[in-house]
């Protein structure tokens, strides 16, 4: 690859053997002329309803579906081919581009796998069908993408109850292109790193279903360890939580206080139950705030409120670290005993969140008190059996992280690359 010459519509980066200017065209003459319907979005909504949702049929392609740049369905709703027949006009087959419309993620977009069944858009996604005669798909994808990373879509919303994609403007919107080798190249070259991407995200997935099946094995007792004899440990003893640990909660800190170079660190329980399964680090924030309540090293952290629908996260755990301040609405899990693995405690109240989740009160908001959920009766192995769990589980998240931070550096790599392949 060669960096070139400025003056002349071309990327920084290039292959050799191109050198001709990169062209500046509409979407809208990306698609085939003589077909209709090359960029549409889904029926309008009261066109396409719950009461036309079936178990079988032909299955409906929701922007959902649109997952970090790939297309992943775990379960379709379908429509009959009577409805489908009916509004044709939003039909979607394998090898379109499928973006989403509407919402928070609007302009993500990906690739309907070439074999996936014809299917009819949601409401809130659109389709481009790129005519392969005189472009790449997974080049037009990747252009797109570039310019979703890169906020350059925000000109093409409009402004609303939710932010949208306004149709008119994404056909007229002009993309720089070069020739069809050249975009097949670029295609060529870029889907090798998003092959890597998948692999690696499959093996994080697989890492994490199978520490998750583990998990069940140790916690049921399936799974017992011995000690270095190969001697059984003792039997477990049976207790509540509130027998384990006693409870605080945070108080009086809220976003308002937050400040990007604070003196004192700080956590808020909407960044602990969103950043579900996710390293603390990434949740703490800073206050100038003097007198709040801490979380001591070791501590188990809950959130304590959230909405409805956030109640499936609402029982995730965080082992603190270090001495931090604690926004209202978490509670603090601290051991009533010195003598407990702190890591066996982690593991065995992540495994428990959804013991904990039968426990939450309220409609809009629901409550989740360590008065109630406290007297959750779980069995306590010896402290060496607890060590010997709590590192066989920490391998696993060693290994996991490490996939993580491929994941993180290939995406980085990719990000760079779009950045200078494309103009």
């Amino acid at each position: 690859m060669d960096v070139m010459i400025e003056n002349k519509v071309v990327p920084k980066l290039r292959f050799r053997d191109f050198d001709a200017d990169w062209i500046r065209i509409e979407i809208n003459q990306l698609t085939n002329p003589n077909i209709k319907y090359g960029i549409v979005d889904g029926p309008f909504g009261s066109n396409l309803k719950t009461i036309h949702y079936k178990t079988e049929g032909i299955p409906i392609i929701k922007s959902g579906y649109v997952t970090n740049g790939y297309f992943k369905a775990d379960k379709y709703l379908y429509v009959t081919e009577e409805k489908y027949n009916k509004e044709k006009r939003s039909s979607v087959k394998g090898g379109d581009i499928v973006m989403a419309k509407i919402g928070a993620r609007c302009g993500a977009s990906a690739i309907l796998p070439k074999n996936h069944h014809t299917g009819i858009l949601s409401g809130n996604a659109l389709k481009i069908s790129i005519d392969e005669n005189r472009h790449s798909t997974y080049f037009i994808w990747l252009k797109l993408l570039d310019l979703h990373i890169s906020h350059k879509f925000e000109m093409l919303k409009t402004v609303g109850a939710q932010p949208a994609i306004s149709m008119a403007n994404l056909k007229k919107f002009k993309l720089y292109v070069p020739s069809l080798t050249e975009q097949q190249k670029i295609a060529s070259f870029l889907s090798a790193v998003d092959e890597k991407l998948q692999q690696l995200t499959k093996k994080k997935d697989l890492l994490g279903e199978y520490k998750k099946g583990v998990m069940q094995k140790i916690f049921s007792q399936e799974l017992r360890f011995k000690d270095d004899k190969g001697n059984n440990y003792p039997d477990w003893e049976e207790k509540r939580l509130n027998e384990v640990f006693h409870s605080k909660r945070g108080s009086g800190l809220s976003g308002k206080n937050i400040v990007s170079d604070g003196k004192n660190k700080c956590i808020l329980y909407g960044a602990l139950y969103t950043k579900y399964d996710e390293v603390i680090d990434e949740v703490i924030e800073s206050t100038n705030e003097d007198g709040k309540v801490k979380s001591q090293i070791g501590d188990i952290l809950v959130p304590a409120s959230t909405t409805t629908t956030g109640i499936d996260l609402a029982n995730f755990t965080a082992l603190n670290q270090e001495e931090i301040l604690l926004g209202g609405d978490i509670t603090i899990l601290r051991f009533i005993n010195k003598g407990s693995n702190i890591y066996w405690a982690y593991y065995l109240t992540h495994y428990k969140k959804y013991n904990v989740a039968a426990f939450a009160q309220g409609s809009t908001i629901v409550h989740i008190y360590f008065s109630h959920f406290g007297k959750i009766q779980i069995e306590e192995p010896s402290l060496k059996e607890q060590q010997k769990i709590a590192n066989f589980l920490s391998s696993l998240d060693r290994k996991i992280e490490i996939v993580n931070i491929q994941i993180e550096n290939t995406k980085s790599f990719k990000k760079g690359l779009l950045q200078q392949m494309f103009v």
